[in-house]
């Protein structure tokens, strides 16, 4: 496997990762994942926008995050990736530096490492359904930015996996917020609801294509917060994800959704969503 790092094209196992560096030993980075299709990568500005915002909120400099969207291709490319699905990723760190809390010299260069994989899709899932739980949301109050430190998702992910589910979703006070690496949805009343995008879940960009489809389709939608009593009525449920897409939710804990299978709004999306890859890709 072909990798970029530091902007060098080189082997995978060539790489080196010095032990000094801020993302090994504080986890002081962003991430991001962008879905490829038959070897277009799919909404790749969004992407690259969202890592831009993440860094500058996270203050790391040194980085035009649109100019990886070359490498990024090449990478594709070059690990003969154009003509079946593909998963990007990102990582750029605030780089090497001795280790202290505060941030290091302002000269110090960001350590930016790109790799690209072929991705199976999971059609079964996306076809009859998964089951999810529902876990306390103990993460930080910036979850708006994509950043390394995933330690609250990463346990909330084994407990999921413990369990024989697809997904571990964060309740926060009472209120449905985000998936562990997913968004959230629910149906209530033909009407499609996601908690607003705030500092208590990252805006994903399968999030913000699902949402302007429903204004192409007339599905009606509003963000507003879910409360975890209240999912029992729902008659739909959907996790969304750059490599989870559009998948149904058909049980919650002990309780099936709706009638047990996928309805007929994540249905619809379902189709769009497919009609809009095969556009693009």
């Amino acid at each position: 496997m072909i990798v970029s790092f530091n902007g060098r094209f080189l082997p995978k196992e060539e790489v080196r990762v010095s032990p000094d560096d801020r993302g090994f030993l504080l986890g002081d980075g962003a991430y991001e994942v962008i879905r490829a299709y038959r070897g277009r990568l799919f909404r790749v500005q969004a992407h690259l926008l969202r890592l831009e915002r993440s860094l500058r909120e996270l203050r790391i400099a040194g980085l035009e995050a649109e100019n990886l969207r070359a490498i990024a291709e090449e990478l594709i490319e070059r690990n003969d990736l154009g003509h079946g699905d593909a998963s990007l990723y990102i990582q750029v760190t605030r780089g090497v530096a001795p280790r202290k809390h505060a941030f290091p010299e302002e000269a110090t260069p960001p350590t930016v490492y790109l790799t690209a994989s072929p991705y199976r899709p999971s059609p079964a899932k996306w076809e009859h359904g998964v089951s999810i739980i529902l876990v306390p949301d103990i993460r930080w109050l910036r979850c708006d930015i994509k950043a390394l430190a995933l330690l609250p998702n990463v346990l909330a992910s084994q407990e999921a996996k413990e369990r024989g589910v697809e997904e571990a979703v964060f309740v926060r006070e009472g209120v449905i917020t985000e998936g562990a690496h997913t968004n959230f949805c629910a149906v209530f009343d033909g009407q499609l609801v996601t908690h607003p995008k705030n500092h208590h879940i990252l805006a994903g960009v399968t999030r913000q294509v699902v949402l302007k489809l429903c204004d192409e389709l007339h599905i009606p939608y509003r963000e507003s917060p879910i409360a975890a009593g209240a999912l029992p009525q729902a008659s739909e449920a959907i996790i969304l994800g750059t490599t989870t897409e559009i998948m149904p939710v058909v049980r919650v804990e002990e309780w099936q959704v709706g009638d047990g299978l996928p309805g007929p709004i994540t249905r619809r999306l379902q189709q769009a969503f497919r009609a809009l890859v095969a556009d693009q890709a």
